[in-house]
């Protein structure tokens, strides 16, 4: 990428700006993308009360083409907490994050026979998103297992957050009750889980007693040798369902485990695909665990993140964390964490209450829309060489899709070369979220000389489309 220099009169006064100068190569391929997705797990264990009329509108925000576009969707196998609190204090996840964090596990009790009326508001919302996208790919993934396979009899983690709080001599029943949840949803909806995630940040020490979610604690040896219990077992039950492993929360932490798990080359053989979060992520962790996760040939999932902030410019900061993520780590999937939250509007694109009265798309949905809501499935990402900007060919190679951002207080200047490329079109559709508009159709760019040259206000996000016939 190229800077130049140029300049801008207004009234009496020149103003030196630097134009952000990069060359669109369509040789110079990422990868093919596989979707954009978010977990189901708290929110949607909330909003699934609902009435039909609201759910479904919630659902088409979330699925539809002109909404967030997402295929991809994480449920939580809840694990359930002790409903006599014999080992953990009543509602003691309201503490932190609500009464949404109490999830219902399908086993109350050890020896007894599965509640499968439990859950029901998320598998709701699961079986309706289903419905709008016959596409949908879904994911299991648990956070813990039933309180009565663990240590402490909390599902909220061990009372040293440290250590395993899965029991050893319970391995093969958490194994078997991930499983069964699995069959139950194949042979009871006709649903058949992609793939199953056992794990949730099991490196962290987050996850204790009392706490104010579901979480469990594995060391990467211990998740190594649950992997080599519940692989067999899952291959047993025919499912066609991969395994996933291991969701941590920092890219650093997934490098590590990986690198583990590459050691053993017999237990590596039993994974099908690596799941990472980038709460914690750099370029270079990101880059590490790409060729790591290449080498291994595992597919590689961002499954989960999100990040605080106040307005649009905390809006942007996570759609730039989504561009490194995807330029750097070329992850096949990436998910967003939740949909809907009361509090904040920072990490959910959609704001309301949880009792159904009021709920609207807020200005992250619309920074999140201007990417995922026009890269679709199937499109292949290019090399931008510029780091504010993500770009993809479209599937059927009739379209490119640049989208732009600047999270600065100044107008950033672009001219991109697109020399490339012939028979381009002579102008770009343009699509525009800032303070002032909602990922609103703009006037269209003109292309002169196979060159595209725009201005990005302070904090906006843009997406242009750019019409090829055609590449050499």
């Amino acid at each position: 990428m190229k800077r130049t220099l140029f300049t801008l009169c207004v009234g009496l006064v020149t103003i030196a700006l630097y134009a952000e100068n990069f060359k669109i190569d369509p040789s110079k391929r990422l990868h093919r993308h596989g979707g954009w997705g978010v977990s189901l797990c708290w929110w949607a264990g909330q909003c699934g009360r609902w009435d039909d009329e609201k759910v479904d509108r919630l659902v088409e925000w979330i699925t539809s083409k002109e909404g967030l576009n997402y295929s991809v969707f994480r449920y939580n196998i809840p694990g359930g907490d002790d409903p006599e609190n014999r080992h953990c204090d009543p509602h003691h996840m309201a503490k932190g994050k609500g009464l949404r964090a109490e999830m219902e596990g399908f086993l109350t009790q050890q020896g007894r026979n599965y509640d499968w009326q439990a859950d029901a508001a998320q598998r709701r919302v699961m079986l309706k998103l289903r419905q709008a996208r016959p596409d949908a790919i879904f994911e299991a993934f648990s956070n813990t297992p039933p309180y009565f396979m663990t240590v402490s009899g909390c599902a909220a983690g061990h009372d040293n957050p440290a250590r395993d709080n899965l029991k050893r001599e319970c391995y093969h029943a958490f194994a078997d009750y991930l499983i069964d949840v699995c069959l139950h949803y194949k042979k009871q909806y006709g649903l058949t889980f992609y793939s199953l995630e056992p794990f949730n940040e099991p490196m962290t020490s987050y996850w204790n007693r009392n706490g104010s979610q579901e979480g469990c604690h594995f060391d990467v040896a211990s998740m190594i040798e649950f992997v080599k219990v519940l692989s067999p077992k899952l291959k047993a039950a025919k499912l066609k369902t991969r395994l996933a492993v291991t969701d941590e929360t920092s890219v650093k932490q997934s490098v590590e485990a990986l690198s583990q798990f590459c050691a053993d080359p017999s237990v590596l053989k039993m994974v099908d695909q690596w799941n990472t979060h980038t709460y914690s992520a750099d370029e270079a962790s990101r880059k590490t665990l790409r060729a790591l996760a290449t080498k291994a040939k595992l597919p590689l999932w961002m499954s989960e993140t999100g990040s605080g902030g106040r307005g649009i410019e905390g809006n942007l900061s996570l759609s730039q964390r989504l561009l490194d993520d995807v330029k750097q780590m070329q992850p096949d999937v990436w998910c967003d964490w939740q949909v809907m939250e009361e509090n904040n509007d920072q990490w959910c694109t959609i704001q309301g209450k949880f009792d159904g009265s009021d709920f609207r798309r807020n200005k992250n949905y619309y920074v999140r829309r201007q990417v995922t809501g026009f890269i679709n499935a199937g499109d292949t990402f290019l090399d931008a060489g510029d780091d504010h900007s993500l770009v993809a060919i479209s599937k059927d190679k009739r379209h490119l899709i640049l989208v732009s951002q600047n999270n600065t207080a100044a107008d950033r200047p672009y001219s991109v070369d697109l020399t490339s490329f012939r028979r381009i079109g002579t102008a770009a559709k343009a699509y525009l979220t800032d303070i002032h508009h909602d990922c609103e159709a703009i006037d269209p760019v003109p292309i002169h000389n196979q060159t595209l040259q725009y201005t990005l206000r302070p904090q906006s996000i843009c997406t242009f489309i750019i019409p090829l016939k055609s590449t050499k």
